[in-house]
């Protein structure tokens, strides 16, 4: 009797496939409907940084998903690891080979232009088959340079919809095949000078002029745009690249190193001074001061001691930490930071371009009037020359053209000028975010404040001399590695020229640092260090202390023989020019929130400071991102500016991230505007740009698309020969080229500077 053994059923998994092809975000959207379409699979294709998550599927049928992205025209294959070489590789590829077609169809296009235009309008220059030469310029142009747009077109219609692509490919094959017949048959065009009578004899090859100029300004186009894209997905790898590779895990009693893969939840984890914590957990022993800056902002290292938690990504500065592992893997909050960042990156890539959108039903409108001029002249008894070369100028004469360069030179103009302004912006994504913000959030360290901290009080004892204390202090906290050491021995130094020697200095894990001067034991460190020396407090020293706990600010104390001698309050500094960007920014009609995950004391403080009425304090990275969406949610479109790895989510998350050049590159590669210039007014300065930038671009868009509507009747009714299109299309793009130059007149918001004092 034999007994069946039930198959094994694989679990559906995700599956992350990296996809390459891609020229818009219609592509995004064609792919996206092609895996949806495979059966239990639900799939959602990122077009910013090149990816699809596909959930639902077993492993086994991976190789399909793979399968079918490659069927709809695009490449695809299975990303297997964090790393992101694939879609770099993918990325440079195809901005080298725009730059190469660029760099050709430019150098043959410049010659082209001069034979044709001059040899039109002087047929006494012409020199025999001079159009067959102009044929042989034109050809590497209309075929090599321009196959992004063919390659596109043919993909496109293969799926039944129309882009872009389809009409400047259209545009070239029409223009160029129709200068060919009638460069190689004798064809004259119908065509007249509007006001001059017929075309002159032998102008057939400016349609030539057409078909190169036309690749060459959608190739530069495309090559912009291809640029400011490049490192949309780069806050991901920098994310990644946060977490160790490996952990000291302590099994029966010993230490080794091993993958981060191989730890599991409830594991012993060992980390040494200089250390980056790679789980999160809980301290079962050791002391240690422990920065927590890349995940909560705050600029002072906490003391971790035993129930404490600790966070991936989070450096151990000094002493030795045990843990017991609670979450490892994607579990841990360092992970869930960046699936926050890529599913925001997501949503801003789903936008669509204003050009997409007019597109949709531009082209295919455009197509059916030259088809249908084209008919009507032939039923009116036009001979079939004369129709088809009508039916050609409407198609030619509707190419954008100066749609192509409408939104890079725009861009690239006022990239430009913000650059000059200390501003660096991105890509189009920021521009029109800056359009509709009327929330500008903002972290607190390292934005609001200098993120260094400073000594901004010493209260000693009655009968201590302030430099007797500060010689003390400095000379035991110079042999500290501790930032708030740093920040003592530098206020020190400012009235002590010399330290007595120490001797016997040792760190106190969790508490401070101890020694010996002159024979007496010294101690400096935080206000438990008074409960472990069992040290007395005079009354006015206890003031002190209670003082700088209401402020929110950081206290160290200084114990000699058991008794205190000083207390010193520690502050992060506001920058100079933060109440005056707040200023600036409420000028602007934007209201303004901190946000913040340092302690509420220490965020009323600098808000009250700078005139912020709305204060969000004590958040994790993932509360940030979640208040952003929050704000969201209710109707609000949101600017958040920040520093830190840990405002990297709430950066991506919010409509228009902006980022303060001196923060983490983290946040740098999250935010959608660097803020280079050390001044925060450069924040209304930004948006204010931006919003130009953006109804510069507008601008663009509504004179190419106001030409194109105005010449096409002109065209159908046969009034427009090919060098009256060819010179019109040209200014059409001269004027969009000054139109965004005009973008380097814009003028900085400088109000009146606000010193700030010391708090």
């Amino acid at each position: 009797m034999s007994t069946s053994v039930p198959p094994v059923t694989e679990a559906p998994t995700a599956v992350e496939l990296n996809i390459s092809g891609m020229s818009c975000a219609a592509c995004a959207g064609r792919v996206e409907r092609a895996l949806n379409r495979i059966d239990g699979a639900d799939a959602v294709v990122n077009y910013a940084t090149e990816r699809a998550v596909v959930t639902g599927l077993q492993p086994s049928r991976f190789d399909e998903a793979v399968a079918v992205v490659r069927k709809a025209g695009y490449g695809a294959e299975v990303r297997v690891d964090a790393s992101d070489e694939w879609t770099k590789r993918s990325n440079e590829n195809r901005i080298t080979g725009l730059r190469r077609r660029l760099i050709v169809a430019a150098l043959l296009t410049i010659p082209l232009m001069d034979l044709t235009l001059i040899l039109a309008l002087v047929p006494g220059w012409r020199f025999p088959n001079w159009e067959l030469v102009c044929v042989a310029l034109a050809l590497p142009i209309v075929t090599w340079a321009a196959w992004p747009f063919h390659r596109a077109t043919l993909r496109n219609l293969r799926h039944g919809a129309v882009s872009m692509d389809t009409l400047v490919s259209l545009g070239i094959a029409a223009s160029f095949g129709w200068a060919l017949v009638t460069v190689l048959f004798g064809s004259e065009s119908a065509g007249y000078w509007i006001g001059y009578g017929p075309t002159p004899p032998g102008a057939n090859a400016i349609y030539l002029d057409v078909a190169a100029g036309m690749t060459t300004f959608q190739l530069a186009g495309r090559y912009f745009e291809a640029r400011s894209r490049r490192k949309a997905g780069d806050v991901l790898d920098a994310l990644a690249a946060l977490a160790p590779a490996t952990a000291r895990v302590r099994r029966d009693g010993r230490d080794s190193v091993v993958a981060i893969s191989d730890v599991r939840s409830g594991d012993t984890v060992v980390v040494l001074p200089g250390e980056t914590i790679p789980v999160d957990a809980l301290v079962v022993d050791g002391w240690a001061a422990v920065d927590t800056s890349p995940m909560t902002g705050e600029p002072v290292p906490r003391e971790m001691g035993p129930g404490a938690t600790v966070m991936a990504g989070t450096i151990n500065t000094n002493g030795s930490l045990v843990l017991s592992v609670t979450a490892v893997g994607p579990r841990t909050q360092l992970a869930q930071l960046a699936a926050l960042a890529e599913r925001a990156q997501e949503s801003k890539a789903r936008i669509q371009s204003l050009v997409d959108r007019i597109v949709q039903w531009f082209v295919p409108v455009i197509v059916v009037l030259a088809v249908l001029v084209t008919m009507g002249w032939l039923l009116s008894g036009a001979q079939p020359a004369h129709a088809i070369s009508i039916g050609v100028a409407v198609l030619i004469i509707a190419c954008p053209c100066a749609l192509g360069l409408a939104t890079p030179t725009a861009l690239m103009v006022g990239v430009g000028r913000g650059a000059q302004l200390g501003v660096l912006i991105k890509g189009q994504g920021a521009l029109e975010a800056s359009g509709r913000v009327d929330t500008v959030v903002l972290d607190k360290t390292g934005t609001l404040t200098e993120g260094v901290m400073r000594v901004v009080d010493a209260v000693t004892r009655e009968d201590v001399p302030l430099h007797v204390v500060l010689a003390m202090t400095g000379a035991l906290e110079e042999s500290s590695t501790h930032p708030v050491g740093a920040a003592l021995v530098g206020y020190a130094r400012t009235s002590v020229a010399d330290f007595p020697s120490v001797t016997g200095f040792r760190v106190l894990p969790g508490l401070g640092v101890q020694g010996k001067i002159d024979g007496d034991v010294v101690a400096v460190g935080g206000p438990r260090l008074i409960a472990h020396f069992d040290a007395a407090i005079a009354g006015r020293l206890r003031e002190a202390v209670d003082d700088a706990r209401a402020k929110g600010a950081s206290l160290i104390v200084s114990i000699r023989e058991g008794e205190v001698l000083a207390v010193f309050s520690l502050e992060d500094q506001v920058k100079k020019t933060a109440a005056s960007a707040i200023a600036a920014i409420a000028a602007r009609g934007m209201r303004t929130i901190l946000l913040t995950g340092d302690d509420a004391a220490a965020a009323e403080r600098v808000a009250t400071h700078v005139g912020i009425a709305d204060v969000q304090a004590e958040k994790t990275p993932v509360e940030k991102a979640a208040f952003i969406a929050s704000l969201h949610e209710a109707g609000h479109r949101v600017a958040m500016v920040g520093d830190g790895i840990n405002d990297a989510a709430a950066l991506a998350t919010a409509d228009l991230g902006m980022a303060v050049v001196s923060g983490t590159d983290v946040a740098l590669k999250s935010a959608d505007i660097i803020l280079v210039r050390d001044d925060l007014t450069v924040v209304a300065d930004a948006i204010g740009l931006s919003r130009r930038t953006l109804r510069t671009i507008r601008g663009n868009l509504v004179w190419a698309f106001g030409y194109n509507v105005a010449a096409i009747p002109l065209a159908a009714a046969g009034l427009l020969n090919p060098l009256v299109a060819a010179a019109a299309m040209a200014l059409s793009s001269v004027f969009v080229v000054w139109n965004s130059l005009r973008l380097r007149n814009f003028a900085a918001h400088r109000p009146e500077v606000v010193e700030a004092d010391v708090l």
